[in-house]
């Protein structure tokens, strides 16, 4: 798929992807999804969901290592800034150094071009939070939350699944 296919299906993933409530039970079910995938799938990632205000579900599988946090963090950062996936903006961005254009102001040790963040979002809110995934590559990191979005909201994921390579 070229870039702009992607782009124009994560933009359609974040428009369907949303939620009618989240809570700390929701995101307790949804990154307990994404762990038990971690676990059957041997997958070294940290998952971390959160709201603008307080962290409500964190785990750090085995083969993660001490900078997938602070990549989390970073993505988590990016989220709340632009309210869009990071992988979206790791697209429109093309930046191979994973650093904003020096005009946008934002330190590479607080944001970074990376996928792997994606938006909570509820109707009728608006972008509430982030559920971040790292330690895979990016595509990978944000197709694992997408999966894991799909299932929980009852969408089929063949329609907003973005192409792998050996595809």
């Amino acid at each position: 798929m070229a870039v702009a296919d992607d782009i124009a299906l994560i933009r359609k993933q974040e428009e369907v992807l949303v939620f009618p409530a989240f809570d700390e039970a929701v995101a307790f079910k949804i990154g307990s999804a994404i762990r038990h995938r971690a676990i059957t799938e041997n997958l070294p990632i940290i998952v971390d969901i959160r709201l603008w205000d307080r962290p409500l579900f964190y785990a750090a599988m085995p083969g993660s290592n001490a900078s997938n946090p602070d990549w989390a963090r970073r993505k988590i950062n990016v989220v709340k800034r632009f309210l869009r996936s990071t992988y979206r903006m790791v697209l429109e961005q093309q930046r191979s150094d994973r650093a904003f254009k020096i005009g946008e102001g934002l330190d590479i040790s607080d944001y970074v071009l990376a996928g792997g963040g994606f938006p909570v979002t509820v109707k009728g809110a608006g972008v509430i939070g982030v559920i971040a995934v790292s330690g895979l590559p990016e595509r990978e990191d944000h197709g694992v939350v997408v999966d894991a979005l799909c299932d929980h909201l009852g969408v089929d994921k063949r329609g907003l699944a973005l192409a792998t390579d050996a595809e």
